[in-house]
């Protein structure tokens, strides 16, 4: 599975709602699968605000968010990218799930992944040369099981929250917080303080559902 950068391909209308989940599952996935350049950055600069009477936390780490983004440069973004998750013989941060939920080499979740999108009619594509369970493909996934794209419609709310508490849930909240506290994270710190404030979110949002 390879993070998607392109428009999503709707197969029906989306509720405002949904679609607004849609794009920050696209948003995080593009941000983790690489750096973001120069046009990406000027138009999370540009991007207007989120209410405030929606969720606080949500609404304020966008705003700083948007506001790192003015400032920053697709050079300065590549190489902290690089810092963070490619690095010089290891990473400062581990960008895969498995290492953040005790995986072994024996029934690694990685292989109950490639089996739960097999059975979700999705897969790795061709040119992909990372594994399954980079959290960039893992939040692509999301972004097609709500929204639709790869071919398939959006997924029933009961297949996303399967797919969710299963493979993005365990380790999430911890990959996020370990790029927080990265010593070279900064950009990235308002990526991952957004993504945290929208798992958060949508953790709280499957367990009333």
């Amino acid at each position: 599975m390879d993070a998607a950068v392109a428009r999503v391909a709707l197969h029906r209308p989306l509720p405002p709602e949904e679609a607004a989940r849609g794009d920050f599952y696209a948003l995080l996935a593009r941000l983790f699968h690489d750096a973001p350049d120069q046009a990406l950055l000027r138009n999370l600069a540009d991007a207007p605000p989120i209410p405030s009477e929606g969720d606080a936390a949500l609404s304020g780490a966008w705003y700083e968010l948007v506001a790192a983004s003015s400032v920053m440069d697709a050079d300065g973004a590549a190489e902290e990218y690089e810092q963070l998750f490619i690095g010089v013989g290891k990473s400062q941060v581990s960008i895969y799930s498995g290492y953040y939920t005790g995986a072994m080499a024996i029934d690694h979740p990685r292989v109950r992944l490639q089996a739960d999108l097999a059975a979700l009619g999705l897969g790795r594509r061709t040119h992909a040369t990372e594994p399954e369970d980079h959290f960039a493909a893992l939040f692509d996934v999301m972004r097609v099981l709500v929204a639709g794209g790869a071919g398939r419609s959006a997924a029933t709310l009961a297949e996303q929250r399967r797919f969710y508490e299963a493979h993005l849930k365990p380790g999430a909240g911890k990959f996020l917080e370990a790029v927080a506290s990265a010593k070279d994270a900064n950009y990235y710190r308002k990526v991952a303080a957004l993504g945290a404030a929208f798992v958060a979110l949508e953790s709280e949002s499957f367990q009333l559902d």
